[in-house]
């Protein structure tokens, strides 16, 4: 099942229900502009091998080449999410309860932001829609834990894998490069840095622009009052919208970000910065194929962790590490609750 761009602006226009679906959901993908996506040009433009508004429009393009890409390759982190949890039959509540967990996501994330944190949205959208599920059946009965269990998946293979990636990736360079001299080397990094940021934007379209969408579709079919659609194409004009409001995101507020990550965690050269993207792409691109929902916050963190271990322990500027982890820890239930007790508010209320 799919959705056309004409019947969707038709409806958007007699139907007031779902242009406030519409407009949180693109709040949320907004939010994932200026807290997400700028993880991955971070490095490019922490290194000085691109300049922000630059990196900004790269990362608007490669995101929507990686949702359109990958899309056609296989949707499965959309499928993932989209089943992840049950809003059951009554769509009208459902609905609610799907706005409520928007709501909640929007809160959190833009909270995060105001102190510069980058938490994960990818988390928070699990939580806020799981908590708003467990709110609108009252048990754990809207949470399917087949697909509920990549998480966990997906945070072992962030963290581990994120990090191995970037020291592996670094050790490697070093190695290969230890007899080129390093003022020779850095212009070619450069060049390579921006290949590598490319990359990791590509990746966070694949990954997240089909998170994104596929709450989106699902919005529309509950507000159509259809609960019981289990596929779905999702249609390149979503793809477009997505990519376009994410980059409108990471231009109002992502330096907040790229300084957290980019330049007060460790300091790169070049060709660590090369390593941390090549690290976290190759991450995001084995975690995509298998359909399992990472985040890229956290993917691209530990990656760069990986490369500034890789130096000396010490290297890493543990206390920023400290307050990120915090923050992804307390993601989970943080939002969850949140979602949970907005639900409640707004099925009260309406």
């Amino acid at each position: 099942m799919t959705v056309q761009f004409m019947d969707f602006l038709q409806q958007l226009a007699s139907n007031p229900l779902l242009a406030i679906t519409v407009i949180l959901t693109l709040g949320v993908i907004l939010v994932n502009g200026w807290t997400d996506a700028p993880n991955a040009i971070a490095t490019c433009v922490s290194t000085r091998a691109m300049k922000a508004s630059s990196a900004i429009l790269m990362a608007a393009v490669f995101n929507f080449l990686g949702v359109f890409i990958m899309t056609m390759v296989n949707s499965n982190v959309a499928m993932t999410i989209y089943n992840m949890v049950d809003f059951g039959t009554n769509t009208g509540d459902a609905t609610i309860a799907l706005c409520a967990a928007l709501f909640a996501i929007v809160f959190w994330a833009t909270a995060a932001w105001k102190f510069g944190i980058p938490t994960s949205e990818s988390h928070a959208l699990i939580a806020g829609l799981s908590g708003a599920a467990i709110a609108l059946h009252g048990d754990l009965s809207g949470i399917n834990p087949s697909e509920w269990v990549k998480v966990i998946y997906g945070l072992v293979l962030s963290t581990f894998l994120g990090f191995l990636f970037g020291f592996v990736c670094t050790r490697i360079i070093e190695f290969c490069f230890r007899h080129v001299d390093r003022r020779k080397a850095n212009p070619k990094f450069k060049k390579a840095q921006v290949a590598a940021g490319a990359a990791m934007a590509f990746m966070h379209g694949a990954q997240d622009g089909q998170k994104f969408m596929s709450v989106f579709l699902l919005g529309i079919f509950l507000v159509n009052g259809d609960s019981q659609t289990n596929e779905f194409v999702i249609p390149i004009w979503l793809m477009i919208v997505c990519s376009i409001v994410m980059a409108c995101g990471t231009s109002i507020g992502g330096y907040r970000i790229i300084k957290s990550v980019g330049l007060d965690m460790v300091h790169l050269d070049t060709y660590q910065g090369f390593a941390a993207d090549m690290g976290a792409a190759g991450c995001l691109l084995l975690s995509s194929l298998t359909g399992i929902p990472v985040s890229t916050t956290h993917t691209k963190t530990t990656s760069i962790m990986g490369v500034g271990a890789s130096k000396r322990l010490s290297a890493v500027n543990w206390k920023i590490v400290k307050e990120m982890s915090l923050a992804w820890i307390f993601t989970f239930p943080g939002c969850g609750l949140l979602g949970f007790i907005v639900a409640k508010i707004f099925m009260f209320i309406f």
